[in-house]
């Protein structure tokens, strides 16, 4: 696997695990704070991996980049978030600064 695909499963791991965290109820509920723990600790194994060939700088951003973004649909998907113009406004433009991000990785 490339290192950018690493990073994209690292992303959407991250994803998955703070989409769990709202189950956690406080980190009272076992299950789902397990699944946070395996699925973050696999986010930031992958995260790690990336790194081989990525800068630090540019992974981690592009990791919490998909992860903020990937988040916020989810909530505005599935959990009745708001979708409103600016919303979607800084969602692009968070969306292109990770493209631009990987488009410009020296």
């Amino acid at each position: 696997m490339t290192a950018w695909t690493y990073l994209l499963l690292a992303g959407a791991c991250e994803i998955i695990a703070t989409t769990i965290f709202r189950y956690t109820d406080g980190f009272t509920r076992i299950v789902p704070t397990a699944a946070l723990i395996v699925m973050g600790g696999i986010s930031l194994f992958l995260l790690n991996k990336s790194m081989a060939a990525i800068p630090l700088g540019t992974a981690y951003a592009v990791w919490t980049g998909i992860g903020a973004a990937g988040t916020a649909i989810i909530g505005i998907a599935f959990y009745g978030e708001s979708l409103t113009a600016v919303r979607v406004l800084c969602l692009a433009m968070l969306i292109g600064g990770i493209i631009g991000l990987k488009l410009f990785d020296s």
